[in-house]
């Protein structure tokens, strides 16, 4: 019978971890502080913010939320992002996209102070993480798999790894970090030739693409290890993965569920950023 990787499981174990270390920080007079930055009233930034706000608060880190009008200037903008960057008190920095046309771009993403880039965004830290920095601050989405991997005592190294995707922020990262722990990777994406094939020869198949029920049992081999990162809506407005979990769930060894998978410990990861980013910014790591 496959095991069902549980998010919440690990996150649970995570946030015990962030609390013992708020306790402490709070201890030294230091209380850690996330600050989110948004441009606008877009509705999925916005329920992401409030999101973030209720699970900070649950592990006792103080959320400061800067929320400018869509209207302001490029230069205004960049301004009060440079102010909130130099703000001893807060530890780190969350912004979130999509941002206004014209705002994207190497002079806003060389903006974020790599000690503070707690979602792992910045060019600094991607270029760390290439490097296999133990000090990086990695993505958010691609640390959370790696967590739940090493929760579950899944040993990649010698394994077989695919990853469908080469996102910035989830495929390429991930795939870095699989290759640190020893694993033969392959990056699978739009133009891959026999795609099911290359798959199907997967210990670790991480599908990353957004595209529901992309993987389907021809991409799976016999006893696979399957983490779906994807998010999407169906017509009913529930959630479902890249992954048809039905239709493969018995061919796997170990298999995330969505919802409840990769998305429970994605929060947890950043939780845990801000706590790294205050021991940093404060010597004391």
């Amino acid at each position: 019978m496959p095991v069902v990787m549980k998010g919440k499981e690990v996150a649970d174990e995570l946030k015990k971890k962030i609390v013992d270390d708020v306790s402490f920080l709070k201890e030294k007079g230091i209380n850690p502080v996330l600050a989110t930055v948004r441009v606008g009233e877009d509705p999925g930034s916005m329920s992401y913010e409030k999101g973030t706000n209720k699970f900070m608060a649950s592990l006792g880190i103080e959320c400061r939320n800067f929320v400018y009008p869509e209207d302001i200037s490029k230069e205004d903008f960049f301004e009060k992002f440079k102010a909130i960057n130099a703000d001893r008190e807060i530890h780190g920095i969350l912004l979130f996209r999509p941002l206004p046309k014209g705002f994207e771009g190497d002079a806003l993403e060389a903006l974020v102070n790599p000690e503070k880039d707690v979602d792992g965004s910045c060019f600094i830290n991607m270029g760390k993480v290439s490097a296999g920095h133990k000090n990086a601050f990695e993505p958010c989405t691609a640390k959370a798999v790696m967590k739940i991997l090493e929760h579950y005592n899944i040993t990649l190294e010698g394994k077989e790894a695919v990853v469908i995707g080469r996102s910035a922020v989830i495929g390429r990262p991930v795939s870095l970090m699989l290759t640190g722990k020893n694993a033969t990777v392959t990056v699978c994406h739009s133009r891959t030739k026999n795609i099911e094939g290359v798959c199907k020869r997967a210990d670790v198949l991480v599908a990353a693409l957004g595209k529901m029920h992309f993987v389907t049992e021809d991409f799976v081999k016999d006893g696979a290890i399957v983490i779906d990162v994807g998010i999407n809506v169906d017509e009913n407005g529930k959630l479902q993965g890249d992954v048809d979990y039905d239709g493969i769930f018995e061919k796997t060894s170990y298999i995330t569920p969505v919802p409840g998978g990769v998305g429970n410990v994605t929060n947890a990861v950043l939780a845990e950023n801000v706590i790294r980013a205050a021991k940093i910014l404060n010597n004391m790591n």
